[in-house]
């Protein structure tokens, strides 16, 4: 009983120090950093995972599995691939009001918030005595033009000479040509507004003497005619047209507006390899503003009867292929996992479009998928 006491406690530490043997081996080999020594080592490791992979599937413990994942059939579908990219809201009618004429705000027509037509009258500064101007030039071409009529009635008669006529009517047409002058001196007093839109802002009071300045008058906004500017990398340049469709989402109002294409710039930018390009977007609800961030999903790839699946059911094996579980032999809500790789083409709004491998009518595990194995009875 004592031999066999001290056999088994001898075999017991022999294994112990073999075990040790093998992990200060282990140890030892990294430490060395010696790459064909520790790839030696990978290569007999993975030759006993193997052999224990294959014990396995000879004991076939999966049939005695079943799991439980969720399932769903596939079927073709038109893919469609984006381009994201950021860009800023812009109009083109969003100006800063001048005065024409610099002087005294005689009339200020508007307030902050107030709509206005195209060619309404915002305000006016004063003339500077240019009425009175006009009055006296008026009166000149009144008399020049009396003038005139009378000399061409004696001419047409013969009496006279051809140059009195002449004269009278080039100092009519001088007369004419001043009056128009200074009627269009004192149109520039008048303060119009360029387009319909809405005042934004106003930063005079009237009495101010006015003049040009950075700040202007007021500003006026329509927000009727929006557009998103942004660049494109030059990959893109045969793949965009005038009218493709572009989705623009807005993060500030959580809302996505369908927009099209409406000019692609005809210049590269040296500096990042890219070129310009406006989407315009409709503002049905006047929820749009000039200088907001927007998001753009612009289609790039478009793929009719593809076979897509969510893009994180595809999984990854040792041998660096893609693969995902399929159900066959399906009866009801019974089948058996199959492994089955496949090639992946391009992945847009998590969903990957697979290429080749897949049936459309397919049946894919899509929860679950990581803790069953290949031939392991499935409940879905």
């Amino acid at each position: 009983m004592k031999k066999i006491f001290i056999l088994t406690t001898l075999s017991i530490a022999l294994i112990a120090c073999n075990s040790s043997e093998k992990n200060q081996s282990v140890d030892a080999i990294i430490a060395s950093k010696d790459v064909k020594a520790i790839t030696a080592k990978k290569t007999e490791l993975q030759a006993q995972l193997t052999q224990i992979d294959e014990a396995l599937a000879t004991l076939d413990v999966n049939k005695e599995v079943i799991a439980l994942v969720s399932a769903v059939q596939l079927k073709d579908t038109t893919f469609n691939h984006y381009l994201e990219i950021q860009g800023n809201i812009n109009t083109n009618e969003n100006v800063l009001i001048q005065p024409e004429f610099p002087g005294n705000l005689v009339e200020l027509n508007v307030k902050a918030g107030q709509k206005v037509s195209k060619g309404q009258v915002l305000g006016r500064t004063d003339d500077g005595g240019m009425s009175q101007q006009l009055a006296s030039a008026e009166n000149q071409y009144a008399l020049a033009k009396t003038t005139f009529e009378r000399q061409k009635n004696l001419w047409s008669q013969k009496i006279g000479s051809e140059i009195q006529y002449l004269q009278a009517q080039t100092q009519m047409i001088s007369a004419q040509k001043g009056v128009a002058q200074i009627k269009a001196q004192i149109a520039k007093t008048v303060i119009r507004a360029p387009f319909s839109g809405t005042i934004d802002e106003v930063f005079v009071e009237k009495g101010e003497v006015v003049a040009a300045n950075p700040k202007g008058l007021m500003r006026i906004v329509n927000l009727g005619n929006m557009y998103v500017s942004t660049s494109i990398p030059e990959t893109y340049i045969g793949k965009l047209k005038i009218g493709t469709e572009v989705d623009v989402y807005l993060t500030s109002l959580n809302k996505t507006y369908k927009g099209k294409v409406r000019q692609i710039g005809n210049f590269i930018n040296p500096n990042n390899r890219s070129f310009g390009i406006e989407v315009s977007v409709p503002n049905p609800e006047n929820l749009l503003r000039p200088n907001q961030v927007a998001k753009l999903k612009v289609i790039d790839y478009v793929s009719k009867n593809a076979i897509v699946v969510p893009t994180n059911v595809i999984q990854q094996d040792s041998k660096k292929n893609n693969f995902v579980y399929t159900v066959v032999d399906s009866k009801g809500k019974s089948g058996i996992a199959k492994k089955v790789i496949v090639q992946t083409g391009q992945s847009s709004d998590n969903v990957t479009e697979i290429l080749n491998g897949l049936d459309a009518n397919a049946i894919i595990v899509t929860e679950g998928m990581n803790t069953i194995s290949d031939g392991m009875k499935l409940n879905f």
